[in-house]
């Protein structure tokens, strides 16, 4: 069982943003901005193009008002999505509120926030869904 299927289940505390039957979107613990959003599939796969076709449109479409809610929360030029999937072998979505390119290098530090920044993170992002 992955890292994120824990997180799922509720095994692992995390900041849940949004879910459905097939996808679970949380707060990445290590944020490169304020609103980094994780979106997972629920089923466990290593890679993100080996997921099923109607799964990967499904998962963009989760993504969406998740994005605008982000936007809102957080102003930005846009929110910027990668999938590298380096970390955890389950595959996985970032949405990250950027104005620059520069905003999505994961080699740059990250955030460090206290519980009480993510649970502000998480109720701002939530009140514009």
């Amino acid at each position: 069982m992955t890292l994120f299927s824990k997180i799922i289940k509720g095994e692992i505390p995390n900041y849940r943003i949004a879910e459905n039957d097939q996808f679970y979107a949380f707060l990445d613990i290590f944020p490169l901005m304020k609103g980094h959003v994780l979106i997972v599939p629920k089923v466990e796969t290593d890679r993100f193009f080996d997921l099923e076709d109607d799964l990967l449109r499904e998962c963009l479409l989760f993504a969406k008002p998740i994005a605008l809610a982000i936007e809102k929360a957080y102003p930005c030029n846009r929110v910027g999505i990668s999938v590298m999937g380096l970390e955890v072998p389950h595959a996985h979505m970032h949405l990250v509120p950027i104005n620059s390119a520069d905003d999505l290098n994961f080699t740059r530090p990250k955030l460090k926030l206290s519980t009480d920044d993510f649970q502000t993170i998480q109720e701002r992002i939530i009140s514009f869904l």
